[in-house]
């Protein structure tokens, strides 16, 4: 594995199978339960509401397990605490299979989301803290942008292939489709290469591991400036995963419609992340930060303008377009900013604040609607776009020097 100050000529195919195998296996696993989760639930007595929390609780296990996550990899190392992760995963959605079979599966179930969330957490964190010191800086965003791609892909995937047995063996065939791939992941993952620690220099002060508290005091101002931009960003991400099939709806659109956009649009998402990474490396990230926000918040501002398939579709392509030139963005900047030592710490604390954007937008979109009109939710949505664009002009530039240009 060629080391960031290795002279060697470096090439992402080299790694290919090893940095983003593993990747595209948990996306497939991770893609193929979600659409049946709640259907589980459901089937096991939940209530609605009841089952809405049971899916929900994967984003919360992965958003509270992201400070964790960074002890984890600390002890273990970023090879075993991916092959950990994807272990732990393939186990909970064994448990998760076997639910209906059991008295109150439903607390079987709900169980298992957490520790897949949990799971989640672990494996992107190793995973990011990997890539990062193994790539050198100028194939960063390139490397992280496809591994962000590359999950992307997965998750698409993941749907097709659980539908595809559960012709077979009904919803737990989804279950052990994403087992299959859990599976395949962790043992994908043993033969990821062990990095190279460096001596420290002559004379180097060589203290204890730097503290979650140190960490963010010594970090306070890259968290408060550029770390609001990406809170933002993940709002407007997650945002715009509901507000298509919420207007679909509002529009009168059956569910076949609703997808064929959905799919649309995450079809363009997963087309051009190569390329943004490239853009990143060459030109800078603000070059990619700042208009894929730009662009995502004009889609959602225009959704509420539409009145048909037609120009919904237009705004969801859109929408796939700005998200899919961000793939990596997060990940690329989290670790520009990360620093040497401490760098499991710095990520997870950087995690945290991304997945609490994804886990508030959504709520803005609910409580904007609830106060007002489903359009006006939309349009609040949209000036997150905006206001992260404004933040990444803004900080982006100030923050240049801090940190890996």
């Amino acid at each position: 594995m060629t080391s960031p100050d290795d002279p060697q000529p470096f090439s992402l195919r080299s790694i290919a199978v090893a940095a983003f195998g593993p990747t595209l296996l948990f996306g497939i696993g991770t893609g193929a339960v979600m659409p049946v989760v709640a259907l589980s639930a459901r089937d096991l007595g939940a209530s609605v509401a009841v089952a809405a929390l049971i899916v929900t609780l994967i984003g919360l296990g992965s958003w509270f397990f992201n400070l964790p996550a960074s002890l984890v990899t600390l002890k273990f190392g970023e090879r075993w605490s991916i092959v950990g992760a994807a272990a732990a995963a393939g186990l909970a959605l064994v448990a998760a299979a076997l639910a209906p079979q059991l008295p109150d599966g439903i607390w079987l179930l709900a169980a298992a989301m957490v520790v897949v969330g949990m799971s989640s957490s672990v494996f992107g964190l190793a995973r990011q803290k990997y890539l990062t010191e193994a790539v050198p800086l100028n194939y960063r965003a390139r490397a992280l942008s496809t591994l962000g791609g590359v999950n992307r892909i997965g998750v698409f995937i993941g749907p097709f292939a659980g539908a595809a047995v559960i012709q077979f063996a009904g919803l737990s065939g989804a279950y052990w489709v994403g087992v299959v791939a859990m599976v395949g992941a962790a043992l994908l993952s043993v033969t990821i290469p062990d990095l190279e620690v460096p001596a420290p220099k002559p004379g180097a002060d060589v203290g204890p591991q730097p503290t979650l508290r140190s960490v963010a005091v010594s970090h306070a101002g890259v968290f408060l400036s550029l770390g609001v931009g990406i809170l933002l960003l993940s709002a407007l991400r997650s945002s715009r995963q509901v507000v298509i099939p919420l207007w679909a709806d509002h529009l009168g659109m059956d569910a076949t419609q609703a997808s064929l956009i959905y799919g649309i649009s995450g079809a363009i998402d997963m087309l051009v992340f190569y390329p943004a990474g490239k853009l990143m490396d060459r030109r800078g990230r603000q070059w990619v930060a700042i208009p894929s926000t730009a662009i995502m918040g004009t889609a959602l501002l225009l959704i509420p303008l539409t009145g048909g398939f037609t120009g919904l579709l237009l705004a969801g392509m859109l929408i796939g377009f700005g998200n899919g030139i961000s793939s990596g963005l997060v990940m690329t900047l989290g670790a520009d900013f990360s620093p040497d030592r401490g760098r499991g710490q710095f990520l997870g604390l950087w995690r945290f604040m991304a997945d609490a954007g994804s886990t508030g937008g959504p709520l803005l979109l609910s409580g904007v609607t609830a106060l007002a009109t489903l359009g006006a939710g939309v349009s609040a949505t949209g000036v997150l776009g905006f206001a992260a664009a404004a933040v990444f002009a803004v900080v982006i530039p100030r923050l240049k020097h801090r940190r890996n240009y």
